[in-house]
């Protein structure tokens, strides 16, 4: 399975712009702190997705699915 091929990967990348847009206008002193947070927050579903993506087994490509939508197992 290719995720580049995934709608739902696709989205997630729509999503990861539009935060990093939206945080880029945050006051200075957030850079480090709450800004950080937010961006690795959107960064994270889509690499999540593409780690599953990668894996062997079935199993292993569900949990980390599951990580992405923020749920574990």
């Amino acid at each position: 399975m290719e995720y580049i091929n995934l709608d739902v990967w696709r989205e997630s990348r729509k999503l990861t712009n539009l935060v990093y847009d939206s945080t880029k206008n945050y006051p200075k002193d957030e850079i480090f702190g709450l800004t950080n947070q937010i961006r690795r927050c959107a960064v994270s579903v889509p690499s999540n997705i593409a780690e599953g993506c990668g894996r062997n087994t079935s199993k292993e490509t569900i949990h980390f699915l599951f990580i992405a939508r923020g749920f574990s197992l």
